[in-house]
């Protein structure tokens, strides 16, 4: 029977405590809430409108911007090329720069006197205070968390795989589509749930391309400015609780995906 070493002791220990700094503070939010104020704070339109806009479009974003976020984490993961490390650089640049400065800088990409801004216009889409805009705002923050996710499972795909469906007859994209794809599909799931629930906590960014209409977060700021701790924490607990519901359904529905991978040979090249 293994006996525990006083070095693991030891990270038991440290690892309570870092547990204990996570939890308390929420603990004691939740502790701090009654019941009474947590349903009437449900009850309240403005606050059900808040989260739904939350949740929605920051899946909207996910879903968006994936379809163009994992094809490039494939060549990202399987491709060598100049400059590369640079694109590692620029891809993860959202994660370091003040969510305040990438606000701005949203807003000067989407403002109507931009390209992207007219075009919006053009065709009826408008971005500044818009829904459409807190989407590019939360897309912009969170899209690193998916296309390294992404990247490290293509990374984690044999080559040897696919060269044997290339030599069985089968084309690149059908190679992508059903053995590099559905192999590497866990990591690809886990970096769509961190993206959505990137987007979802963003605040900086978004305050400054659409205060209106408010997403939870930036509800939260307001009711803390203007009437104290006493009302934002009703909001802040029932979003939280919320959050946690989706993403324990999230992890749930994607925690049987399991590649069966693998490949034969097509039927017409027997």
């Amino acid at each position: 029977m293994n006996k525990f070493q006083p070095i693991q002791l030891v990270f038991i220990l440290l690892g309570a405590l870092i547990l204990l700094f996570i939890i308390s503070p929420l603990l004691g939010m939740f502790l701090a809430t009654s019941p009474v104020s947590l349903f009437e704070t449900a009850k309240e339109t403005e606050v059900q409108q808040s989260i739904w806009l939350t949740l929605w479009t920051s899946m909207l974003a996910t879903i968006v911007f994936a379809f163009a976020a994992i094809p490039l984490s494939y060549l990202m993961a399987r491709k060598t090329f100049p400059l590369k490390k640079l694109i590692m650089g620029i891809i993860d640049l959202p994660v370091v720069i003040p969510h305040s400065a990438a606000g701005i800088a949203i807003l000067g990409f989407v403002s109507r006197n931009s390209v992207l801004g007219k075009i919006g216009s053009f065709i009826g889409l408008d971005f500044v205070g818009k829904p459409a805009g807190i989407a590019v705002a939360m897309a912009f923050v969170s899209i690193p968390y998916l296309i390294n996710a992404a990247r490290d499972g293509f990374s984690g795909v044999s080559v040897r795989f696919e060269n044997a469906a290339l030599s069985l007859g089968a084309s690149p994209s059908r190679v992508f589509f059903t053995v590099s794809l559905p192999l590497a599909w866990r990591n690809i799931v886990s970096g769509l749930i961190l993206m959505f629930a990137r987007g979802m906590s963003e605040f900086g960014a978004i305050i400054v391309v659409a205060y209106h209409p408010m997403v939870t977060p930036v509800l939260i700021y307001e009711r803390f400015g203007a009437f104290g701790l006493k009302y934002a924490r009703p909001v802040s607990v029932l979003f939280i609780s919320i959050s946690l519901a989706v993403f324990i359904i999230l992890r749930f529905l994607s925690r049987e995906k399991e590649s069966p991978v693998l490949f034969q040979k097509d039927k017409d090249n027997k």
